[in-house]
């Protein structure tokens, strides 16, 4: 086995389902310190994040991930156990191949090749490890960039090991999210017997129209990295189960993925002019889980996209699209960020995997990153 291949299976070996990281941190730092890295093990409430660096001046480039994963499901569902790392048929199954501890394990032995080859960075290089990405991202990347911040501790390149790739390693590279707001929005009725309903106020028929309106607005036309803005509604309830009573309340739950041609602030004023427009008595209550942000072609993207057409021998393409990373905490403090890891195809499923050979190819792919940018 390659050393990439044997240091992904001891982290799939390990059942970190969210926030736990079950020792994985601990077993990346003892690498790296071996490669002359300084780790600081950060604890904030219930997660374990490792910070770690080598070097004191120069530019910054930092390795981000994750080691905590997502529930497994029912495991009788697997066809090989989701934590007993499994080759079969030249791929690796086990719940976090792809979600991202097979882009970690790239990360640490691009690291310590670079290192065995000669190379001496002109600048500094670092680990950003967390066990709270699949969470809620309370204790996390966010905490360890405000006491990076805190301490003026500047990225000035990141590379995130989530799953960009789409139909082969290295084909798409991600150089910016959308933006994610989410929102509870309660519609107040008064609840009362069918057979009366001049004596009651149906939310569910107040809400139909506002609904309606909501889903066929068109929220902005993207531009040349962002798709259009979309709003889909994840849930929607109403009634106590019974034909004959019309409900009191109806609760719905639905999500913007915007990107950089319109706001937090606009999307909201938009929903509450609606929401007046109709005259729909409500509760509401907003969150804001990413701004959108965007990194333009320079060093960072240039040397990611060089090292792919260098090692896999093809042009990537850069894309925004899909869901939110802890890319959307580092970026805002003005760090280029991408993301490259494996493909995405299997993430949060059954049956997890990567292919084996992709494995040794990203960490061979992220050694060039890291000649490129620091020699």
């Amino acid at each position: 086995m390659t050393n990439t291949l044997d240091l992904t299976i001891d982290l799939i070996n390990r059942p970190s389902v969210t926030p736990e990281d079950e020792g994985c941190q601990a077993l990346l730092a003892e690498r790296l310190a071996a490669l002359g890295f300084n780790n600081e093990h950060l604890r904030f409430d219930d997660v374990d994040n490792l910070w770690s660096v080598y070097g004191t001046r120069g530019p910054l480039f930092v390795f981000a991930g994750h080691t905590d994963v997502v529930p497994t499901g029912p495991e009788a569902n697997w066809s090989h156990p989701p934590f007993q790392a499994t080759i079969d048929n030249g791929l690796l199954y086990g719940r976090g191949t792809a979600d991202m501890k097979g882009s970690i394990a790239a990360m640490v032995t691009a690291t310590e090749r670079y290192f065995a080859n000669g190379h001496q960075p002109k600048g500094r290089i670092g680990f950003l490890i967390t066990s709270d990405e699949e969470g809620p991202s309370i204790n996390g990347t966010v905490k360890v960039v405000e006491y990076l911040e805190q301490k003026n501790e500047k990225i000035d390149w990141c590379l995130v090991g989530e799953p960009s790739s789409t139909n082969k390693l290295g084909d798409v590279i991600k150089n910016g999210r959308r933006g994610s707001l989410g929102c509870e929005l309660t519609i107040k009725g008064k609840q009362g017997h069918v057979a009366y309903p001049h004596l009651a106020d149906n939310p569910v028929h107040r809400a139909a129209p506002f609904i309606a309106e909501l889903c066929a607005q068109q929220w902005d036309q993207g531009n040349d990295f962002f798709p259009p803005t979309t709003f889909q509604i994840s849930n929607i309830n109403a009634g106590t189960g019974a034909t004959n009573v019309i409900p009191g309340d109806l609760h719905m739950v639905f999500n913007f993925r915007f990107s950089t041609e319109v706001t937090e602030e606009q999307l909201r004023q938009r929903v509450d002019a609606l929401i007046a427009k109709h005259a729909l008595q409500h509760d509401i209550k907003w969150t804001l889980s990413g701004h959108p942000f965007l990194t333009a072609k320079g060093k960072l993207v240039e040397a990611v996209s060089e090292s792919i057409q260098q090692v896999c021998g093809y042009t990537t393409e850069l894309s925004t699209a899909g869901g939110t990373s802890d890319g959307r905490f580092i970026a805002p403090t003005g760090a280029q960020v991408v993301e490259l890891g494996p493909l995405n195809a299997t993430i949060h499923k059954v049956d997890e995997h990567v292919a084996v050979d992709d494995l040794d190819k990203l960490s061979a792919v992220y050694e060039q990153v890291l000649v490129k940018l620091l020699g």
